[in-house]
């Protein structure tokens, strides 16, 4: 089953989804019989499957095998977890992406709230749960919460990464986004041009 997985994930990591959902439903299958429903890796295996179904769109299915992954980490590893909140993250994303603000702010308030107390506010992990956060509020008109949010998640990255990388001009344009919402137009510009000049160096 980890062979399958591990090849689902090189899969995922070139967009050949289709390839992926083969390869994890093979794991899921494996895990199901071999470890039972209720077992980490079992848990893994319906959270990657997930995944693949998020990516395509689908996601109700997603939504599904989500959901399970959660249950079973509950269940098993307890609600404090980083692989529990892994899992109220993942849910999350679905709820976002079908339009249920409120389901999904909750869980990503709760994957916030473990990763701080476990990670601490100064990981990169800590950063995209602020990230995904902000993109709530972003998304309700709530600015205001959106750009203390999306600060935090770039000055974190900022420390941690550095100035140059990926998931830092990921964070300049989140802002730059929230700056141009609002009508502060010099600001959006100063970051998205830095968001700019990053993706065209490592491309």
């Amino acid at each position: 089953a980890t062979n399958y997985n591990n090849l689902g994930l090189v899969y995922c990591y070139q967009g050949e989804y289709k390839k992926a959902e083969t390869l994890y439903e093979k794991a899921l299958r494996i895990s199901e019989r071999v470890l039972g429903e209720e077992h980490p890796d079992t848990a893994i295996s319906y959270n990657s499957l997930g995944g693949v179904y998020n990516s395509q769109g689908e996601y109700e299915k997603a939504e599904v095998l989500y959901e399970k992954a959660l249950r079973t980490r509950e269940r098993i590893l307890g609600e404090e977890h980083l692989d529990t909140a892994t899992s109220y993250n993942d849910l999350a994303l679905v709820y976002f992406h079908q339009g249920k603000y409120e389901k999904a702010e909750a869980l990503y308030e709760k994957a916030l709230r473990i990763r701080e107390r476990i990670r601490g506010e100064e990981h990169s992990d800590t950063a995209e749960s602020y990230n995904n956060l902000a993109g709530i509020y972003e998304s309700q008109g709530e600015y205001k919460k959106a750009e203390a949010l999306y600060e935090k998640a770039l000055r974190i990255n900022e420390r941690i990464l550095g100035k140059e990388h990926p998931d830092t001009a990921i964070s300049y344009n989140n802002l730059a986004e929230i700056y141009e919402r609002q009508g502060e137009y010099k600001k959006a510009e100063a970051l998205y041009e830095k968001a700019l000049r990053i993706r065209e160096r490592i491309r």
